[in-house]
């Protein structure tokens, strides 16, 4: 399954170009723009699912700095300020990961 299966290219396009700059990314504003935070939680798993590159069932430090990348190849990678303050955002039980129910609220809020 690919992005472009939940979200549309345009949408993915305009949040992509709204974050170009380093240390601009802010996840709220991303979500919303891609339409993410709109979808069901079925179509939210889906994006979980492919954002989990090695398939742990968590979305880890080194997933979330590819984060941009999984929804266009030319995109950038977030800067490590960005990268700690997306995870501190989403890691509700301090695990230092972020499981697919605190993505489903991170996408939500």
């Amino acid at each position: 399954m690919a992005m472009t299966d939940i979200l549309s290219a345009k949408d993915i396009e305009a949040a992509l170009s709204s974050c170009q700059a380093a240390d601009s990314f802010n996840h709220k504003a991303f979500f919303s723009k891609v339409g993410l935070s709109k979808k069901t939680p079925d179509q939210v798993k889906s994006v979980f699912a492919i954002l989990d590159q090695d398939k742990s069932g968590f979305i880890e430090e080194d997933e979330l700095q590819l984060f941009l990348k999984n929804f266009s190849s030319g995109a950038r990678v977030l800067t490590a300020g960005e990268t700690k303050a997306f995870l501190a955002a989403g890691d509700t039980d301090g695990d230092g990961k972020i499981g697919v129910d605190e993505f489903q609220v991170l996408v939500k809020a």
